[in-house]
């Protein structure tokens, strides 16, 4: 056995001291007088339904509260007339064949942006020299709103797909990379050591120790890209777009058709937050280690 094995069981296995002899110890289903329950003898089953119950009442509430504004005369649809346009355009297939625009073109950028965002801020964060040739470029043209590239997207890759698609892949990039790079240059450097002295490699190291620990800070940049491509989504389908959440809305303001509007805002948010709460369900399963209130 070695020196830090002997070490290490030492730790684990100390020996007993001298000294009063300790109380006899008692069998599981009894506690000691004073000791405090841990959190699982607390929680009960009720609790797990809290959180949806609270949703549906913020959800309830948040439409009282607008009917309530509509029915004071501020110029806003009420929920009725939202409501009968939204199966008008279910109806005709218009909103599936906007949603399903919009989303293809979300997916792709976002997709796009997130698979070049990790890698990028996976080398920023491990290597000092790519850190200092990238970063000034990341933080220039974080700092430059993806809906200013607008003009240049269209002058550089015409009115299709491609400029719609590169404006939602910046918005997601520069999110993503960002907290990837936070993630790598915020690993606790005692793990980093430790494997050193076990005899770990970088390889080894970059694949056993800084990408578990970075995770959690890659999984919250990708909700928050996801958010950055769903609102740079509308702007983008300003560029010759004749379908999609979007476009719909811009063609509904030049007839002031409110309903219309409120039908996009709604399908934007309804699908936004269904894929980031698919986001949320894989950042759980992946960080099932990390400590959760």
């Amino acid at each position: 056995m070695s020196v830090l094995d002997k070490r290490s069981a030492d730790q684990r296995h100390p020996r007993p001291e001298k000294g009063p002899e300790s109380p006899p110890a008692t069998d599981g289903n009894d506690s000691a007088p004073g000791t405090a329950k841990s959190p699982s003898q607390h929680s009960r089953p009720g609790r797990r339904g809290l959180p949806l119950a609270l949703n549906a009442v913020s959800v309830a509430l948040g439409i009282a509260i607008w009917w309530a504004f509509a029915s004071a005369g501020f110029k806003l649809p009420t929920p009725p007339e939202v409501v009968d346009r939204a199966a008008t355009l279910i109806s005709d297939g218009t909103l599936a064949d906007d949603a399903l625009a919009s989303l293809t073109r979300v997916l792709i950028g976002f997709a796009l942006g997130t698979a070049v965002a990790v890698p990028v801020g996976f080398l920023m964060g491990w290597y000092g020299i790519l850190r200092g040739l990238i970063e000034p470029w990341i933080q220039f043209f974080r700092t430059i709103p993806p809906l200013a590239i607008i003009p240049l997207a269209v002058v550089a890759m015409g009115i299709d797909e491609t400029p719609k698609i590169f404006v939602i892949f910046l918005a997601a990039f520069l999110a993503c990379v960002i907290s990837t790079f936070q993630g790598v240059v915020n690993v606790d450097r005692t793990l980093i050591n430790a494997a050193r002295v076990l005899g770990a490699r970088d390889a080894t190291i970059f694949a056993r120790v800084v990408v578990p620990a970075s995770t959690p800070f890659i999984l919250v940049g990708m909700r928050v890209g996801l958010g950055s491509a769903w609102a740079t989504l509308v702007a983008a389908e300003l560029i010759a777009a004749q379908e999609g959440l979007g476009y719909r809305m811009q063609n509904a303001q030049l007839y002031y058709d409110l309903p219309t509007i409120f039908v996009g805002l709604i399908s934007i948010g309804i699908l936004g937050l269904l894929m980031d709460r698919v986001l949320l369900l894989a950042e759980r399963r992946l960080t099932r280690w990390q400590e959760r209130r």
